[in-house]
């Protein structure tokens, strides 16, 4: 007979922490979500605390084994993945607050945290060789601006730093107590250059970061390679065993990169679907792209160069934009009485809305830059845009809205696809994992807007799949990802793009473009009178 093996996937986005448990087949056994805080003490200032998220990641590990109905023994290996947020650790572990108040809860930045503008200028200016590698400039979603906002603004807690963790990095240290990173997390996030095996020690001296190599961890591991062994202490918050390895972290969206691309990497294109969008692709030889990161070497598959496009704000734009709307309220009372999502009630508008309009968003347009714009243009500074702004308040003006705006974050995709192409990848097919996947309108404005078939895998969680694909290959169950993701990953539905809608999202992917020209010849106006 043959031994059960069960793999655990742990995922923390950017507001919970989910868990889920497989089998070698890729069966889904168990699945148990938390809730995780984020504080905004103001503009472009977003904190988290690694207090909360690691009491959610033990609730949900727990949960999910339980709920599994397994023998604790059978677990092999736990995954981690994250959001690329900082973590600041002092000596003994204690957690080192990088809010303005001081406040030691508060230790994490956040990915999507944009205070350090001004040190991601300062970056950028020393041109260094090692930015080639991040599509020509540094975003403030990184980590190399935040470490430096942190020492500019607060030296001496910058002083106290024992570790700055990438928060995967950081998950797998709370659970080994090992201290290692992950080549995703610091080539991805920190400009290590992994090809070389070096950070570019000149860029950290011209900026004022000469000492930070001795506040990151010294031992760099790859993918799939194990971290370490769940501690007594964790192993029994989690309700498993000491045998259980753990697998070195990555990065959320690369995760799910690793589960829709590892059995077939050339020429896919990964879409991850969330609050923000990644785009990866991975090539044999390094491809640079203006505008897109990387390339990185090994940090999604091994021996395999990434580039990563992304969108800053796309699931968060959407339910930003339509509860910024007069009938919001009035949709929100209505799907709390029928028990429907409103994002159905929404989509059931649209339906009725092309029954009487053929197209209901030919006349209304959106730039959806509105968190700045990460890829192709990597300008922080773009601002979101609307034409064709009308009185009407109803809830079909509200679904006409919804609609426009899905497809403006689609046309964002399909500008990262062309400028993928045109520095010389091969895009063969989309594979997409996600919160979009879950709205087949959305579904069907990507594939429309892309002229592209959309690919979908059956397991609805592919990140979490994909944080068990690294702790199933650490533990030897699988000797690389091509055969973990063989065994483990099963495609599902394909979305077909209508060829009929073609000629008009040609010519509004025209606009969505002409759009971002004018906003910046309005700036230059702008310019003039300052």
């Amino acid at each position: 007979m043959v031994e059960q093996q069960y793999f655990i996937g742990v995922d923390v986005g950017s507001a919970s922490v989910r868990t889920a448990v497989f089998d070698q087949r890729g069966k889904r056994h168990a699945f148990s979500a938390r809730p995780i805080q984020q504080f905004h003490p103001k503009a472009d200032f977003v904190e988290q605390s690694s207090t909360d998220i690691w009491a959610q990641v033990c609730a949900t590990v727990r949960e999910a084994v339980a709920l599994a109905n397994i023998n604790p023994i059978d677990v092999k290996s736990i995954g981690f993945d994250a959001t690329c947020s900082l973590v600041a650790v002092a000596t003994e572990g204690r957690p080192l607050s990088v809010a303005e108040n001081g406040n030691p809860e508060h230790d994490i930045i956040m990915w999507m945290d944009h205070r350090a503008i001004k040190e991601t200028i300062t970056i950028n200016q020393t041109n260094d060789p090692a930015l080639c590698y991040v599509g020509g400039e540094i975003s403030p979603e990184m980590e190399l601006p935040k470490i430096l906002w942190l020492k500019n603004h607060f030296p001496q807690r910058y002083q106290d730093i024992w570790r700055f963790f990438d928060l995967a990095d950081f998950l797998v240290w709370k659970a080994t107590a090992v201290d290692v990173a992950s080549i995703c997390t610091l080539t991805c996030k920190w400009n290590y250059l992994a090809h070389q095996k070096q950070f570019s020690e000149k860029l950290l001296y011209d900026v004022g970061l000469e000492d930070l190599i001795n506040k990151v961890p010294s031992t760099i591991i790859e993918l799939g390679e194990k971290a370490g062994y769940l501690t007594v202490e964790m192993a029994k918050d989690f309700g498993l065993h000491t045998g259980v390895i753990v697998a070195g972290g990555i990065i959320d969206a690369h995760a799910g990169g690793l589960a829709l691309a590892g059995a077939d990497p050339e020429g896919s294109l990964v879409i991850i679907s969330g609050t923000s969008n990644c785009h990866m692709i991975v090539s044999p030889h390094p491809v640079m792209v203006p505008g897109v990161w990387g390339p990185y070497f090994g940090a999604m598959l091994p021996d395999y160069w990434l580039n990563e496009g992304g969108q800053s704000a796309a699931g968060a734009l959407v339910e930003w934009s339509i509860r910024q709307h007069h009938s919001w309220l009035e949709l929100e009372t209505k799907a709390e009485e029928s028990g429907h999502h409103y994002y159905q009630l929404l989509n059931e508008a649209v339906a009725q809305l092309e029954k009487q309009e053929k197209y209901p968003t030919a006349q209304l347009h959106i730039l959806g830059d509105h968190y700045g714009n990460r890829s192709p243009r990597a300008n922080p500074n773009a601002k979101g845009m609307v034409s064709g702004l009308t009185l009407a308040d109803s809830r079909d003006a509200l679904a006409r809205h919804y609609l426009a705006t899905l497809q403006s974050i689609a046309y964002g995709t399909r500008h990262i696809i062309d400028a993928l192409i045109e520095a010389g990848h091969k895009i063969n097919r989309l594979a997409m994992c996600g919160g979009a996947t879950k709205n087949p309108l959305w579904l069907r404005e990507y594939a429309n807007a892309t002229g592209r078939e959309i690919h979908l895998t059956q397991e609805e969680d592919a990140v979490n799949l994909g944080s068990a694909l690294l702790g199933a290959v650490a533990c030897g169950s699988f000797t690389d990802f091509a055969q973990a993701a063989k065994s483990m990953v099963r495609d599902g539905n394909i979305i077909k793009p209508e060829k009929e809608t073609f000629s008009f999202h040609q010519a509004k992917y025209q606009v969505y473009l002409q759009m971002y020209r004018d906003q910046q010849r309005y700036n230059e106006i702008m310019q003039t009178g300052n």
